[in-house]
Parts: structure tokens; C-alpha cells; sequence
């Protein structure tokens, strides 16, 4: 049995228009997506902001009733198995809501413990083992106030293991996480895996995927348009190499024109501390760098470079560039 069974499932949404809200429009927020994780899986579902990733999540830990489709979690249906099944998971959204900073680490877990009726001997071993395992064993007795974001996620994560559930959901759990925090978080999740927890990670960081999942699956506009391994996905644009241009203030006009040239597939704007890189995908490789060149004239140019495609590259072929 998969940890994780969604077949069909669907969420829509129904809002209010018009200067007397007298129009109704329906919104398909998930439309119709399936897919399976593995027990012991660390399961990635990648999407760009309102692709419906938090959407799915949230109907998957029963804290959203889907609008059709069934989805079962460890053999339990979402709809009618709620109760049987929110004892066996456990879920972390993004953000800093959820702790009291006026208790230190410590005394925050042991109060969740005694909400989900903890024995308090259990909890007592328990919380010093989680602590450890998020990093956090040395700050334990700090009120939360004093701890950065990425510990204050991490104490998160020791709060949603403490009823061992043998399923987490973990949405974005590095956002808005300077890089320090984000990287240890990302080990902490890595962690998990030797307690061999199935997890379904959501993100929109395309290098964190490639980092821990085994799987993935790309959702856009509420559909999922690819799932696979990493690897295999990469695989999917091993017919594109990258050419970055640095560049200096180019207007919006001449990307649209750069876009519009034969040799390129897709092309974007990334700023880059107080300079700006454009990065074309292109199947002709350095052979389309004259071509690039001459559409970019008066503009200042600086380090041109080619590379092979990442698994952001895939991601940006297959949600048309979003």
C-alpha cells in the first residue's frame, strides 16, 4: 500500500463580482491531479506561486474538503477517515505562526505534548531526541522570541514529529529563510529520512527538489504537467543549452524582442546584487551568442557564459516560462 493515494482529486473555489456581487465566478484551484508516494518517500510537488501546491496540501491533512476526487492517506480517506488519520500525520506551513515566544523551546514542545496526550514519561525522552535532531538542544531553554526564523522552523519540525506521525507534510518550509537557515532546515529534513517518515515537500526552489526529493511531480494552473525523478526531468531539456548575458538596465521591449528570435525558446531576467543577467534557452548553444549579441547592440554587455540545463530549466519549459 502507497503512503499517499490522490486520484482525480479537485478543489474549486466560488467568488463574488461585480459592483452588487451578483456574478458568481468558479475558480479551479486543483483540477483533476493523481499521483502516489512511496512509503519512506520524500516526495517533491513543485509549482510557482498559486499553481495550487498549499491548495492540495491542505485537502491532503484534512484541513480543506476537495471538491471531488478521492485522496487516501495510510490507507484512510481524507473525507470520511479524518478522525483515524489526523492522529498519523503531521503538516508545517511555511511561516513563524504556531509557537509562543514568551516559552522557551523546551517548555513550547512540552505544552504541544500535552495537548496530543502525551504520556508525559514518552515526552520526557522524546523532547531532548527531537531537539537534538532539529539542532536545537543547546538553545532549548532560550525563549522562542530570541531565536532567528530558520530555528524557529526547525522547532516546527520537532513540534509536528512529536506525535511520531508517519506521515509529514512540510509546505515551503524554507520560505523567506536567509541561506544559512534554508540550508539547515534542508539538513534537517534530510534527518528525517533516517527515521524513515514519508514526506511530501512542496516548494518553488528548484535546486532544494533537485537536492532531497526522490520524486517530483510539476503542478501549473491546478494541473500536474510532469512527474519523474529529477534526473529524468532534467532529462527533458537535454536538447537546450543556457546562454547567460550580464547586462546592464535592458528594457522591457528588448527581452519581448530577444523572445521573439528563432533560435530562442524562452528567455528571462534575473537581478543579481546591482546587475542584471539575462538567460536564454536556446538549442543552438554558443552558436546563438552572435545572434544574441547583435539584438543587444548599445546595450553594455558583460560575462557571457553557456551551460548545460538544470532542473529549474526543465520547470520553466514545462510551466511556459511563469
Amino acid at each position: 500500500m502507497d503512503a499517499i493515494e490522490v486520484i482525480n482529486l479537485q478543489r474549486e473555489f466560488h467568488t463574488t463580482t461585480g459592483v452588487f456581487r451578483r456574478k458568481t465566478k468558479t475558480v479551479n484551484a486543483v483540477n483533476g491531479i493523481s499521483f502516489d508516494v512511496l512509503n519512506g518517500e520524500l516526495f517533491g510537488l513543485l509549482g510557482p506561486n498559486g499553481a495550487g501546491k498549499t491548495t492540495s496540501v491542505k485537502m491532503l491533512t484534512t484541513l480543506l474538503i476537495p471538491t471531488g476526487g478521492t485522496a487516501r492517506i495510510l490507507g484512510h480517506d481524507v473525507i470520511s477517515e479524518a478522525d483515524q488519520l489526523r492522529p498519523r500525520i503531521g503538516f508545517i506551513f511555511g511561516g513563524e505562526r504556531g509557537l509562543y515566544w514568551r516559552l522557551s523551546g523546551n517548555d513550547n514542545l512540552r505544552y504541544f505534548a500535552s495537548l496530543y496526550y502525551m504520556d508525559p514519561a514518552v515526552a520526557k525522552k522524546r523532547i531532548p531526541y527531537l531537539l537534538e535532531m532539529v539542532g536545537l538542544q543547546d538553545r532549548a531553554d532560550e525563549k522562542v522570541e530570541g531565536y532567528s526564523r530558520g530555528m524557529r522552523q526547525r522547532l516546527h519540525i520537532a513540534r509536528a514529529l512529536l506525535h511520531d506521525p508517519q506521515v509529514l507534510f512540510l509546505d515551503e518550509p524554507t520560505m523567506g529563510l536567509d541561506p544559512v537557515g534554508a540550508r539547515e532546515l534542508r539538513q534537517t529534513v534530510r534527518n528525517l529520512q533516517s527515521e524513515k517518515k514519508t514526506i511530501l515537500l512542496t516548494t518553488h526552489y528548484m535546486f532544494e527538489a533537485d537536492a532531497l526529493c526522490q520524486r517530483i511531480a510539476v503542478i501549473n494552473k491546478g494541473e500536474i504537467v510532469a512527474m519523474d525523478t529529477p534526473a529524468n526531468i532534467k532529462d527533458t531539456v537535454n536538447d537546450l543549452s543556457v546562454v547567460e548575458l550580464e547586462v546592464f538596465g535592458i528594457p522591457p521591449d528588448m527581452v519581448e524582442k530577444v523572445k521573439s528570435l528563432p533560435v530562442v525558446e524562452s528567455a528571462s531576467v534575473e537581478d543579481r546584487d546591482q546587475r542584471q543577467l539575462l538567460i536564454v534557452h536556446t538549442s543552438k548553444g554558443a552558436e546563438a551568442i552572435p545572434i544574441l549579441v547583435r539584438e543587444l547592440q548599445g546595450l553594455k554587455l558583460g560575462k557571457i557564459t553557456t551551460r548545460e540545463p538544470t532542473l529549474e530549466d526543465a520547470y520553466v519549459r514545462l510551466v511556459g516560462g511563469e
